[in-house]
């Protein structure tokens, strides 16, 4: 081996060395977990949030990226392990959870959701009562709105039913409509899109008072220029041109309206599922 190829091989290592360490000057890029809880399927949740996070991610410089479990239950236990910096939930106001530090910044414009139990149409059951005995199916067991509240209705009236639980409300709602259980706990807005999509139909038997959509939050590890620079750009979608083409692409996916936009919250319009965690039936505190 001539001096000349000896010393072209060791340039060409070098490079190569260079290229898996980088330079000095080089930064890897924050990336954050961004972990909506799973209120559709797995595909339909990553259809409906990936264009979404991607506008975001480009309006606001800050890179956002899905992580999502298999079920609801899945991915807040992602949230718990604190695997994400950034979230769509309301499944941590209960006091232990808010303890961690999460901070609501905004919220989906929507109108208020309800806890409802629900069963098809044409169902002889005609009241909760009718329950007594039977399967009732729930997205998972942090399903705030959909579990927690429908459950503890159950609870609080003694009626004794045996819990399933679906993954998501798809699942759940699947389950019901196939005659494997005989009702399902749900959010009102979702069984709505659900039925939309599906045409099916249902009856409601009980409903909770009204209650905000999902919040926007953020773990207290994320410096305050980079959620600030994020909430402005969830905040700002509806208002550019195509941004809002995004929001209303992606409600059409769900069941959504066009107007379901995100705007600011600081986190009081949800005290009512504070109060709940103060008064309900310890099961499902």
């Amino acid at each position: 081996m001539t001096q000349t190829h000896r010393r072209r091989l060791c340039l060409l290592a070098l490079a190569g060395l260079a290229s898996l360490t980088g330079t000095p000057q080089a930064v890897a890029e924050t990336v954050y977990q961004f972990s909506p809880v799973n209120q559709y399927g797995i595909q339909l949740t990553a259809a409906y949030w990936n264009p979404i996070i991607n506008h975001v991610s480009a309006k606001s410089g800050v890179k956002l990226q899905l992580k999502i479990g298999r079920t609801s239950a899945d991915t807040t236990a992602f949230v718990l392990a604190r695997e994400v910096e950034f979230v769509f939930s309301n499944h941590l106001f209960s006091p232990e959870r808010e303890a961690l530090g999460w901070k609501v910044f905004g919220r989906r414009q929507t109108p208020p959701v309800q806890g409802q139990i629900v069963v098809p149409a044409d169902s002889p059951i005609a009241d909760l009562s009718g329950l007594a005995g039977k399967e009732v199916v729930y997205p998972g067991p942090e399903a705030t709105i959909s579990y927690k509240f429908t459950y503890g209705q159950l609870l609080t009236r003694k009626i004794d039913t045996k819990v399933v639980f679906g993954g998501n409300t798809d699942g759940a709602l699947a389950q019901m409509f196939s005659g494997k259980a005989a009702a399902a706990g749900v959010n009102s807005q979702l069984v709505e899109g659900y039925a939309r999509r599906e045409d099916k139909k249902y009856r409601v038997l009980w409903s909770s008072a009204p209650l905000h959509d999902l919040a926007l939050m953020n773990s207290s590890k994320v410096p305050e220029a980079d959620v600030k620079a994020v909430a402005k750009a969830f905040f700002e979608m509806h208002t550019d041109p195509a941004g809002r083409e995004i929001l209303e692409q992606s409600s059409k996916l769900v069941g959504l309206t066009v107007e379901a936009y995100f705007v600011p919250s600081d986190g009081s319009e949800y005290a009512p599922y504070r109060d709940f965690y103060r008064t309900a039936p310890p099961q499902v505190r």
